[in-house]
């Protein structure tokens, strides 16, 4: 199987990645500098992906989704970060994390209440499940919810939420699907899924998260729930249930966070090699120079590399299913490393006009870290990967 053969498996896919290139030529690159040097979401564009079928991208077509599969998920992340990485990562926040998250552990009720706006970009939506002292130990969270009668009261904050915040107003999201510890004071925690509304009393912004070092045309937010009055029909699935639905949407997640590295690698790459063709050095063009050509091979190969893991994983990545935590988890480790360092040695080919934001590879240097440490952390893919070979022993025959 060649690689255009994983990156493109059916003439659907291709009409996919083509319509999201020409859309990010015309509607992505013109305003991606602007909106991260204002810290600002940009909401008319990011509605915009709902006529184009990507907000609702793995949702079956029967709840009104476009029907595809993790593949086209990480062709439309790939694609839209070569561009804005920032504005990417809203997107995955409420298609991948909410919306994608409610079309496989939401009821048919549920489904469409809420589905059809959010598919539509007429609602924005959120994934609340880090807190200020609870990220890669997303058991140690301590947001809970206590059942009364036919809702729950809620406390709790959420920390880092990627959408929380619609404007520099604080109004929050349109709804948030979170993560709660239940279970009474003599239970074993559990932990349930529910959905916060915009308007619910207790619901509010507690602050806008401002001066990131990038992903800035994205906004991220605290979130507070005080006491907020939650209907019992906002919980997906069964009380203490959630575990499987998170770990069954962080596997998705982390794919399209890896995918999002491969868009950034790939557009460092091409700057990279315009670059040194075009500059002249001695008399000659920097890409005659070896020092330039290592920078140029070793980048070319290791993003080539992380494309083949990346789709190969997402071919055997089913949307409804588990157990894919080793290759999801291996995907995003090699790739956003990979990103990091390609655009790292792009802004050293180019310089002091690397280091300026026309060239666009400062800011997808910025954008790159977050990758390493957002939807889990190098540390915790490399804990998971070692713990998982260590119990079911290697994929390879």
């Amino acid at each position: 199987m060649s690689i255009a053969d994983l990156t493109a498996p059916t003439p659907e896919h291709q009409m996919l990645r083509d319509a999201v290139r020409a859309f990010v030529a015309a509607e992505v690159e013109p305003q991606a500098l602007e909106h991260d040097r204002a810290e600002r979401f940009n909401l008319p564009l990011f509605r915009k992906l709902g006529s184009l079928g990507l907000l609702g991208v793995t949702v079956p077509e029967a709840d009104g989704g476009a029907g595809m599969d993790a593949t086209a998920a990480v062709i439309a992340h790939e694609e839209l970060s070569a561009a804005d990485p920032g504005f990417t990562l809203a997107y995955l926040a409420h298609a991948m994390l909410c919306v994608n998250n409610l079309a496989h552990n939401a009821d048919a009720a549920q489904k469409r209440r809420w589905l059809p706006k959010l598919i539509s970009g007429e609602h924005v939506g959120a994934m609340g499940m880090s807190e200020p002292g609870a990220g890669t130990d997303v058991m140690g969270m301590k947001t809970t919810a206590r059942r009364d009668g036919d809702h729950y009261l809620v406390s709790g904050r959420k920390m880092w939420i990627t959408n929380g915040a619609q404007d520099d107003q604080g109004t929050p999201c349109d709804l948030m699907l979170f993560y709660a510890r239940t279970g009474g004071p003599d239970e074993r925690p559990q932990i349930s899924t529910f959905v916060v509304e915009r308007g619910m009393p207790g619901f509010a912004v507690g602050q806008k998260i401002r001066d990131k070092t990038g992903m800035r045309a994205s906004n991220t937010a605290e979130m507070v729930l005080d006491d907020c009055r939650i209907p019992a029909a906002n919980r997906l699935g069964d009380e203490g249930s959630s575990v499987k639905h998170m770990m069954r949407n962080l596997a998705l997640e982390r794919l399209t966070l890896a995918a999002m590295s491969l868009g950034i690698g790939r557009r460092a790459l091409e700057v990279m090699v315009r670059y040194a063709d075009e500059r002249q050095a001695f008399g000659k063009p920097l890409s005659f120079f070896g020092q330039v050509q290592r920078h140029i091979g070793e980048s070319y190969a290791e993003l080539m590399a992380c494309r083949a893991y990346v789709y190969d994983t997402a071919r055997r990545l089913e949307l409804d299913g588990y157990g894919m935590r080793l290759d999801t988890d291996g995907a995003k480790l090699v790739a956003s490393t990979m990103g990091k360092n390609v655009a790292d040695r792009a802004m050293q080919v180019l310089g002091g006009y690397g280091y300026v934001g026309e060239y666009v590879v400062e800011r997808l240097w910025r954008d790159a870290k977050l990758l390493e440490i957002g939807g889990g952390t190098n540390e915790a893919h490399q804990k998971n990967i070692a713990r998982d070979l260590s119990k079911g022993g290697f994929p390879w025959g």
